[in-house]
């Protein structure tokens, strides 16, 4: 009787992760490899990194709770047995980031899954700056966000980072470029009273409404959806 119960117990918890759980779908629409990754911030941890040629897509199962983010690398090579990328490299070395983060510039698609009230958060952050454009779409009819917009092409010169080409690969948002306090609300403006939008926060803002421009964004920027649903993330809209 004892292990019929603890049968159905079972059952019964993997019916509800089952029911609860939620799989990123991540796309490439752009017209050139990139290679995408996660971040794990709390919770089960999540270090992924991996190609995806023009087109292609990846699908991987999310634990919950779980925060972190994900991005996209890009301009990648393995010269020399050591794997880099022009734009969002993680430093590892490998195709795998191994539990690193991105070097700014990288546009930032960050989640907070299943917290206590069992709604997700999730938005598309350029407080570190820009590398691609992409969107986020759940699959559930709750609210998409995105940064569709290719911001390299219009970065002013200061921001802009090239690579060896002298193409622009990247644009710096204000804190990551200039470190200043009120750039990056930090010291004496650590607060959305004393750190108000800028004039760098308004240009990545007029391009990408949805977008985090900086720190203090989080009216238009910030999103919810019922845990358990999934989401489609396409790089190059």
């Amino acid at each position: 009787m004892e292990i019929q119960l603890l049968f159905l117990l079972i059952l019964a918890i993997s019916f509800i992760y089952d029911v609860h759980s939620t799989v990123f779908t991540i796309k490439n629409n752009c017209p050139y490899t990139i290679a995408p990754a996660t971040l794990t911030g709390s919770g089960a941890s999540v270090s992924t990194g991996f190609e995806l040629q023009p087109q292609a897509s990846n699908s991987i199962n999310m634990p919950a709770p779980w925060s972190g983010r994900v991005w996209a690398r890009s301009g990648c090579s393995n010269d020399g047995g050591r794997y880099s990328c022009s734009s969002g490299d993680c430093g590892s070395g490998q195709v795998e980031c191994n539990g690193a983060g991105a070097a700014p510039p990288t546009t930032l698609v960050e989640f907070t899954l299943s917290d206590a009230s069992s709604t997700d958060f999730y938005d598309v952050s350029l407080v570190d700056g820009f590398n691609l454009p992409v969107s986020v779409v759940p699959q559930g009819g709750c609210p998409t966000t995105d940064c569709p917009v290719d911001i390299n092409a219009r970065c002013p010169s200061e921001l802009a980072v090239k690579d060896g080409s002298g193409g622009t690969v990247g644009c710096k948002s204000a804190c990551v470029a200039f470190n200043k306090p009120e750039y990056c609300c930090s010291g004496d403006h650590n607060t959305p009273d004393t750190c108000p939008p800028t004039n760098y926060s308004q240009f990545f803002k007029n391009l990408c409404p949805k977008a985090y421009s900086y720190a203090y964004d989080d009216k238009t920027s910030t999103f919810t959806c019922h845990t358990g649903a999934d989401y489609l993330i396409t790089f190059c809209p």
